[in-house]
């Protein structure tokens, strides 16, 4: 009511339709693994890239960070949200709890916001569109498989709701008072239960979950402004460096992330340079700039219009993950096009250095405790 966040209203208990999308989409994430994904053909030659194809030639290439962000995002954090949930509902389906449900169900809050299928999709269309200009690109099947796959976990993550599962596995069913004005609630990060009385009534554990409870997140400002600022510096040597290299028939340069842009533009590509520009430009600009405003506002105890305030810490956290779609778009470019002398890309340094921005921009917004914006004082307090 005071911030206008959809807490959760009469949610149905039905554990089936989760329990067969999850089931549909164990069945895709393998069809997407395990097929090909696309096809580049040019000059009468042909190269066909998997899923896997794009972290294995960052590895090659002596990108192991990228690496490792591009197949955990893409494919291990996708098929652990997947068989969690599966681990989870299937039993529970049956009649009786899983060995460690509580800590299971957190484990797939948690992997949510990194499983980044949809963000790495794009990062592909936006590949395609930029090799049609000279070559051929083929969708394989396991292209279709992939955006089926998207859909299938979206609808699981939509009918799998969470609070009736924490009901249902919880240690304790507190009530949650209708009011907590009068009240002294803390609420826990993990499950959302508000237990009334002060953390170390509960013995510092909520009592649904077991998850250690604070008021407010420990050292919620020092470790926000830690990683804005990493993400900060981080921002100048990916806009620096290049961040790909195009070479076809022994010519190219390498490119950044604004001249990616221009060349776009120059090629009559407004759409595609537009979303480069708003998700690896605009974007990270815009997380860093009302992160920063929001902790100065909360340093200066200021009240002035916090439910903006609280919308715009929304936004950041909505909009954190979109900005990877560039570096999704390189490991798929680097895969498919390595036709030695005929056309090769390769990744350039600014591309890590991008991909540290993103990740420290999102880890800085899931530190900022956004209840501070309505806490008076709360800056002396952290």
């Amino acid at each position: 009511m005071r911030c206008e966040a959809h807490l959760y209203g009469t949610l149905r208990d039905d554990l089936d339709r989760p329990l067969a999308l999850a089931i549909t989409g164990m069945l895709l994430i393998l069809v997407a693994n395990f097929s090909p994904f696309l096809t580049f053909e040019m000059e009468g030659r042909g190269q066909t890239s998997s899923l896997i194809s794009g972290s294995a030639e960052f590895w090659r290439a002596g990108f192991g960070e990228l690496a490792i962000i591009v197949f955990l995002s893409s494919i291990c954090l996708p098929f652990f949200s997947l068989a969690l949930t599966l681990y989870l509902i299937m039993p529970l389906r049956l009649g009786f709890k899983p060995w460690q449900s509580v800590r299971v169900l957190r484990w797939i809050v948690a992997i949510r916001p990194w499983a980044m299928m949809e963000v790495y999709m794009l990062g592909a269309l936006v590949a395609i569109v930029k090799l049609t200009d000279f070559a051929d690109i083929v969708l394989e099947p396991g292209f279709y498989a992939f955006a089926v796959l998207i859909l299938v976990v979206a609808a699981t993550n939509l009918t799998l709701h969470a609070e009736p599962l924490w009901q249902r596995i919880g240690k304790e069913h507190t009530a949650v008072p209708h009011s907590g004005t009068d009240e002294n609630l803390t609420g826990c990060h993990a499950c959302g239960l508000a237990s009334p009385g002060k953390p170390e009534e509960h013995g510092h554990k909520c009592p649904r979950c077991d998850t250690q409870l604070h008021h407010r997140k420990p050292n919620s400002l020092s470790r926000t402004w830690a990683l804005l600022i990493a993400a900060a510096i981080f921002y100048i040597p990916a806009n620096i460096y290049p961040i790909m290299t195009v070479i076809s028939f022994g010519q190219g340069a390498p490119d950044t992330i604004l001249s990616g842009v221009i060349h776009l533009i120059e090629a009559g590509q407004w759409p595609i340079a537009t979303l480069v520009f708003f998700a690896s430009v605009f974007v990270p600009i815009l997380k860093i700039v009302i992160l920063l405003f929001l902790l100065l506002s909360v340093h200066a105890d200021s009240d002035w219009r916090q439910r903006e305030r609280t919308a715009a810490y929304r936004l950041t956290e909505f909009i954190g993950r979109w900005s990877m779609i560039d570096i999704f778009m390189i490991s798929i470019l680097v895969a498919l096009v390595k036709l030695d002398a005929v056309a090769t890309i390769e990744a350039g340094p600014g591309a890590v250095a991008f991909a540290a921005v993103v990740i420290f921009t999102m880890l800085s917004a899931m530190s900022f405790d956004s209840r501070l914006i309505w806490d008076r004082g709360a800056a002396k307090d952290d």
